[in-house]
């Protein structure tokens, strides 16, 4: 039986990977639980999969859990999740990290250290983190497996390849809540509108990001890390109906794409069953019912933070956590409607301006920098 510490158990990611579980035949326990607000579904989540230990963002919250379950250990905060990823003794273990945002580095190096393999979603840890967590993976002799449709599409394509014949790694883009609006028509657009997307079921962080094509320039950077690409061969292109999730062009010319219905629990399946496939009772594609796809270039004029993204990639060093950080408080400060939508851009690439030093380049290093760039956003814009 395989372990899962499940970290971001309560997100749209958690919850789906949940869903694979149940339909599992046992293949998998739930060892561990963090959650941060979402007390009734941590409760849920408890009486279903009885989790030996379970983390929760407020000590107030955890006080309350430990009086309904008093057989269950419990912790809060950035000490609780980092404990949720290096539970218990190493073995048949999973760490699925879902957590959102910059939070989810520090339980991906622990668990690291510990020996366990990362099935991950959170694209922050090789964003902010990439030149630390790579080296380590080696050194502990860790799997990560992607849990990004994208990068787990980019995965498959390259099965079996050698790595040098790659020419170029192609990410789709379905474009977001305000794809088919102008500059000019972005201005006033609400929060509501920009929580609505076409193809995916996501958080809201992800949502706002797609409409902002800041997800589509994180995961560029992640690509970079995760198959050790340079950014100039790591391409993007607008891909409205989501069905091809990647493609790989090799040097003779052809191309591998991973073709599939908007799904994440494909992806999801894939990851923690890694390095089996296993059948999945999801709507399988029907290319007659899909008739035609269609692509388009992705403009960095249309979407300026893809351009901000491949820049402070290029840049590395601490540039990629300045970028992720100002986007995150940016982005908090839009949903909360302390600023319109199109000054997420303003605050970024203002950040990135502003920050000139370089670093060296640790754990403490970067989450420093993390809540220096947030608390500026914060205090400056609030």
């Amino acid at each position: 039986m395989m372990k899962l510490y499940l970290l971001g158990a309560t997100g749209s990611i958690g919850e789906q990977t949940l869903d694979i579980v149940r339909t599992s035949n046992g293949k998998f326990s739930v060892e561990t639980i963090a959650a941060n607000k979402s007390i009734d579904k941590v409760k849920r989540i408890i009486e279903e999969f009885n989790p030996k230990f379970v983390s929760v963002g407020l000590e107030e919250a955890m006080k309350d859990l430990m009086k309904v379950y008093p057989n269950i250990e419990f912790g809060y905060g950035v000490e609780g999740l980092i404990k949720a990823a290096t539970y218990g003794e190493t073995g048949e273990d999973l760490v699925v990290n879902a957590v959102v945002g910059s939070a989810g580095l520090a339980p991906t190096y622990y668990a690291i250290k510990k020996g366990r393999n990362i099935a991950l979603a959170n694209k922050e840890t090789l964003v902010i983190g990439g030149d630390l967590i790579r080296p380590m993976l080696k050194e502990y002799n860790v799997t990560l497996i992607p849990i990004d449709s994208e990068h787990s599409a980019i995965m498959q394509c390259m099965n079996g390849e050698d790595k040098k014949t790659v020419e170029n790694i192609i990410i789709t883009a379905s474009g977001g809540s305000f794809r088919d609006k102008t500059r000019s028509e972005l201005k006033g657009v609400t929060v509501e509108s920009a929580l609505y997307h076409p193809n995916w079921t996501m958080g809201a962080k992800i949502t706002i990001d797609s409409a902002t094509m800041m997800n589509k320039g994180l995961e560029v950077i992640e690509a970079h890390h995760l198959f050790d690409v340079s950014y100039d061969k790591i391409k993007t292109v607008l891909h409205k109906e989501s069905i091809i999730h990647s493609l790989v062009e090799y040097n003779d010319t052809s191309m591998i794409a991973h073709l599939g219905n908007p799904d994440m629990r494909v992806p999801i399946s894939y990851a923690i069953n890694y390095p089996s496939r296993v059948p999945f009772k999801g709507k399988p594609l029907n290319l007659i019912e899909v008739g035609s796809l269609h692509f388009e270039e992705l403009s960095f004029t249309r979407f300026p933070m893809l351009d901000y993204a491949y820049r402070a990639g290029r840049k590395g060093n601490i540039f990629p956590c300045v970028l992720n950080a100002a986007n995150e408080a940016a982005v908090s400060l839009f949903l909360n409607g302390k600023i319109t939508f199109l000054q997420i851009e303003e605050i970024v690439v203002e950040c990135l301006n502003r920050y000139k030093d370089e670093v060296k380049l640790s754990l403490d290093s970067i989450l420093d920098t993390d809540n220096l760039v947030k608390d500026y956003v914060l205090s400056t814009y609030s």
